[in-house]
């Protein structure tokens, strides 16, 4: 496992804090492939049902460790040199995709600086969290790049095109009241402390959910916000055609009666064809 992040378990409750401060918590070459192998594996799992990602120190990412770039390309692939960047770049969008795919809601607790692919981080969570010092910057252009692991697709779902392009095209910097006002994030807390405490309250709170209608729900709407209506509809249909339970209307009813905790079922883990772990 890499020393980019740790992995912690509270009950249903995961957090992967990013421990490279010293590093402004910059993603190196290790993270690209152990982040979506942690991420897949509680999803894959069944009994995580809230995800926290936070950070250590005043800034939560400065985004892709440059220096993984050095060895990156092999110059003996002759004509082939385009196809393996492609599959390489591939690979990487992977990690935040692992995000949005989870079946477990994402929360993100933002501190400082959130730059580059921190913003590509946090655009594939469910919601996002910052402090009042938090700053994003789509700082890739500034750089001589452009965006590739996943904020275009995904910012513009968050944010009116006209401001996505001028963040873009300058790397400014969105302070925090912008992004609230903005709609970005849903809550500006008043330092790191607190923005942690928010995010694992708040991830605490959906634990407490039928985990089959969170994720149904979290499923549903990733969805819709891609397909039409109509299109939704049916899928919703064939959703709770297939998966609503009576066991688990019933544990909800008696848990909001009560005020006991539901006593649901946890998310089916991965089962292979043969039966191994």
């Amino acid at each position: 496992m890499t020393d980019s992040f740790r992995l912690e378990r509270d009950g249903h409750v995961a957090t992967l804090t990013l421990s490279r401060p010293e590093k402004r918590n910059a993603m190196d070459a290790a993270f690209w492939e152990d982040f979506p192998d942690a991420v897949d594996a509680l999803s894959e799992e069944g009994s995580c049902r809230a995800l926290v990602i936070a950070s250590e120190g005043p800034h939560f990412s400065s985004g892709i460790d440059l220096g993984m770039f050095q060895n990156v390309q092999d110059d003996e692939l002759g004509a082939a040199k385009g196809m393996d960047s492609y599959r390489f770049i591939k690979r990487m969008q992977r990690t935040f995709t692992s995000l949005e795919q989870a079946r477990m809601p994402v929360i993100a607790a933002v501190q400082g600086g959130c730059i580059g692919a921190g913003v590509d981080l946090v655009t594939a969570c469910c919601i996002r969290f910052c402090t009042e010092d938090t700053y994003f910057s789509v700082y890739e252009a500034v750089m001589g790049l452009t965006a590739d692991v996943g904020t275009f697709p995904r910012i513009l779902n968050l944010l009116p095109e006209g401001i996505v392009r001028e963040l873009s095209y300058t790397g400014r910097k969105m302070m925090a009241d912008e992004a609230l006002r903005l709609g970005f994030v849903n809550r500006v807390l008043p330092d790191h402390d607190a923005v942690n405490q928010a995010a694992q309250e708040l991830a605490a709170e959906i634990a407490t959910r039928a985990p089959m209608a969170v994720h149904g729900t979290k499923e549903i709407i990733t969805y819709s916000r891609d397909h039409t209506t109509d299109e939704a509809l049916d899928r919703i249909a064939l959703w709770n055609g297939s998966n609503l339970q009576p066991s688990e209307l019933m544990a909800a009813m008696v848990a909001k009666q009560t005020g006991q905790p539901g006593q649901f079922a946890n998310l089916p883990p991965r089962r292979k064809v043969d039966g191994r772990d």
